[in-house]
């Protein structure tokens, strides 16, 4: 239940803000996504939706319980995007790799809420919907139950790690970004070889630390799923393949 459905709908604002908006928990969630996406943003609070939303601060708590709640809500918001379109084929392989690039790529559009999607639960319908949709792929590719979930949580663990990573270097003012990109090819390649024998070893190579890696992580995730779908069980001693 989100927490939106929470709070009684007669508690729920009906008559049109100054602005001449009819708030609705669908209006404040649009509204804190173009907060916290505005330059210099980040600091959603009640007091800044009701500017926007052109009301009563207090309003908002006719729908959301605070302000985490509206970012539960945003972050829900965002995964219901990231899966619109997004179609099954005949290949779970495929499958898991449009999935997970999906939401890579949603979470490099949207970095400042990156993180809340990382390591947060929405408890939201779309969050409900991508688990379903990540599981069935899983199940639909041969694994039992137990294994499903098991590298479901793996994987999206994995793609979500990584996505709040490359989308906090991605909000990084354009000046912090140049500054570590050339402290692979200028500061660590340039350390002395008797104090720092392996960096030296490798330092016409450093540059590559700059290079994404998030293809190459998701494939070897789905590598990992693939062998271990095609390992053969074998019997244990009582004769029974083990889990």
């Amino acid at each position: 239940m989100t927490a939106s459905a929470r709070i009684p709908a007669e508690r729920r604002r009906r008559r049109p803000t100054r602005n001449g908006t009819v708030l609705s928990a669908e209006g404040i969630t649009t509204a804190a996504l173009a907060l916290i996406e505005a330059p210099g943003g980040n600091a959603l609070t009640v007091r800044s939706l009701g500017v926007a939303l052109g009301c009563d601060p207090s309003a908002v708590y006719r729908y959301f319980a605070d302000t985490d709640a509206v970012l539960l809500a945003a972050a829900d918001r965002l995964i219901d995007d990231s899966l619109q379109g997004f179609v099954p084929g005949s290949s779970w392989q495929d499958d898991l790799r449009d999935f997970a690039l999906r939401l890579h790529r949603s979470m490099l559009t949207h970095p400042r809420l990156a993180a809340v999607r990382a390591c947060r639960v929405t408890a939201g319908p779309a969050e409900a919907r991508a688990v379903d949709t990540g599981i069935g792929i899983l199940l639909r590719a041969g694994f039992e139950p137990g294994q499903a979930v098991r590298h479901y949580r793996m994987f999206v663990d994995t793609v979500l790690a990584q996505a709040a990573v490359d989308a906090a270097v991605l909000d990084l003012d354009a000046q912090r970004r140049e500054q570590q990109d050339m402290a692979w090819s200028e500061y660590h390649a340039d350390l002395p070889a008797d104090a720092y024998p392996h960096l030296n070893a490798v330092r016409d190579h450093l540059s590559r630390m700059n290079e994404p890696t998030f293809p190459d992580i998701l494939e070897t995730m789905i590598d990992h799923f693939t062998t271990h779908l095609n390992r053969p069980l074998k019997a244990s001693a009582g004769g029974t393949p083990p889990r």
